[in-house]
């Protein structure tokens, strides 16, 4: 039917997993009223969506096929594997379109949930602006998987995790170890890669592979019994929280506590490591050696993330204002005789872990347990490469963040650095709390030093975001800078070379 110049419905509706009995009323009504069933196929594949709904469409309704080009990384298309399905999902919904501009109502059909890892978004995307749209939610696939094994998935205070198995290997490992429970989606040829990473990550065990959920065709067994060589699209992994499993992997941020009820025969030694600024390659041997011995990984979260899993490791990722009490929980697990490494970025000497380490072991129960600071690449010794040779002479560090002492030492410590004309390294000059303290921090320099003095601003160095900016103290905008900055305010002697590369003498005139 036409509506003359009225624009047509588009509905994105969820049919389930595959159990045509899980198919909601209301999704069933208004497959009977649409006026046009669209839905996606495979190539070479019927429409698995058509399939679920079959029984409810009526004789003689208006159908779309939306029939994928490629379902791999392989085609001719000049633009590869993405242009080629961009180019299908703009045709797809130009096709889609045309109904609606001719008044009719469109049911999209979507296995499981329209918004839950399906085809429909990417119409939803280019069409629901300019529609009248309703989204039909679904029963996702991981709940009939979960019925199915028939064994609770999360309780209590667990983390539910969903994760798709095209990640990376060494992704997944880390995020299934820091969650308790976890869904896997996209399996198939992903299949090996990902039990290797329940492995590393210590979930294999309680790991339950669950094919076709719903479908007569149903079955589910452990992933450790699996023949990967016949692992369908249609299947997933369920990985049980961890408190139903009487174990947990990782520490809550807020739950750093460790009570020592039996002291050990023998403390272990604590590794304090530095991480160095990002780059893999820039983590020394000798941190990787000790980070792949130690059972218990200690840390800032984006820092404990930067550790690869591996089967055994334990991970305990805290907020970055509880030094010290991840400090004294890191201690007390080696007071156990458990090997612990707590790691920091950077150099964990520099503004990192080490002191909040030594300050926590002050404490007369911790004197027995052995300490080891292994050295890490600095930040500012990574801007100053990329910027050339600028603290080639004298330098000082300061941080401008006065969490851990009064701003007035600050200033005091500013001044007295410029008037010794020292190369000067800022960390930690901007944060969304204290957002102009580097303005006022460069009004202190200028009473000492030139509005020419070269100043270098490096912003995720050695990361894929990185960016490096000469300038002067006087044309410095402060505005632009973050936390993700670390400055460096050349002495009288540092020059800028043609090329752009920013030195300072190793004499003084």
């Amino acid at each position: 039917m036409t509506h003359g110049a009225t624009l047509g419905r588009f509905y994105g509706v969820g049919l389930g997993p595959g159990d045509p009995e899980l198919i909601t009323l209301k999704a069933a009504r208004i497959i009977g009223e649409a006026d046009v069933i669209a839905y996606h196929a495979g190539v070479n594949k019927p429409s698995y969506a058509r399939t679920i709904a079959a029984d409810l469409i009526a004789d003689g309704v208006l159908e779309e096929e939306l029939r994928y080009p490629v379902t791999t990384g392989r085609t001719d298309h000049p633009g590869g594997y993405v242009g080629a399905l961009a180019d299908f999902y703009e045709e797809s919904a130009a096709r889609i379109a045309a109904h609606l501009d001719a008044g009719r109502t469109v049911a999209l059909l979507a296995e499981g949930d329209p918004l839950f890892y399906g085809s429909y978004m990417y119409m939803h995307d280019r069409l629901s602006g300019r529609y009248p749209t309703e989204v039909v939610p679904g029963l996702p696939a991981f709940a009939a998987a979960t019925a199915a094994t028939a064994s609770p998935l999360v309780r209590q205070t667990d983390v539910l995790t969903v994760l798709p198995g095209t990640l990376p290997e060494s992704e997944l490992a880390r995020r299934l170890a820091d969650t308790d429970g976890a869904i896997i989606m996209k399996l198939g040829r992903t299949f090996p890669a990902v039990r290797r990473a329940l492995a590393a990550s210590g979930r294999l065990g309680h790991a339950l592979y669950v094919e076709r959920a719903s479908h007569p065709q149903q079955r589910w067994m452990p992933v450790a019994d699996v023949d990967e060589t016949s692992v369908p699209y249609l299947s997933l992994i369920v990985v049980n929280g961890d408190s139903l499993n009487g174990r947990r992997t990782r520490t809550p941020v807020g739950q750093l506590q460790v009570s020592i009820t039996t002291p050990a025969a023998k403390a272990a030694e604590l590794l304090v490591v530095g991480l160095g600024p990002g780059p893999d390659g820039w983590l020394t041997p000798e941190a990787a050696v000790a980070l792949a011995d130690v059972e218990h990984v200690v840390g800032y979260g984006p820092y404990v993330a930067r550790v690869p899993q591996r089967e055994g490791l334990q991970r305990h990722a805290s907020g970055n204002t509880v030094e010290v009490d991840r400090a004294r929980f890191a201690l007390d697990l080696a007071a156990r005789g458990e090997r612990v490494a707590v790691v920091s970025g950077g150099d964990a000497g520099v503004f990192g872990m080490a002191a909040a380490v030594f300050e926590a072991a002050e404490d007369d129960r911790y004197t027995h347990v052995p300490i080891r600071v292994l050295p890490g690449v600095s930040a500012v010794q990574a801007v100053a490469a990329r910027a050339g040779a600028p603290i080639g002479a004298d330098f000082a560090v300061v941080s401008l963040s006065d969490r851990l002492k009064p701003w007035s030492v600050i200033e005091t410590r500013l001044r007295a650095i410029a008037e010794a004309d020292l190369v000067l390294a800022i960390y930690n000059p901007a944060s969304r709390s204290r957002p102009d303290q580097i303005a006022v921090a460069r009004k202190v320099l200028l009473e000492h030093r030139c509005a020419d003095t070269v100043v270098v601003v490096g912003r995720d160095v050695g990361r894929a975001e990185e960016s490096l900016h000469v300038t002067t103290l006087g044309e410095l905008d402060t505005d632009t800078i973050d936390m993700k900055c670390l400055l460096l305010v050349g002495a009288a002697a540092t020059r800028v070379t043609p090329a752009g590369r920013v030195w300072t003498p190793r004499w003084v005139q």
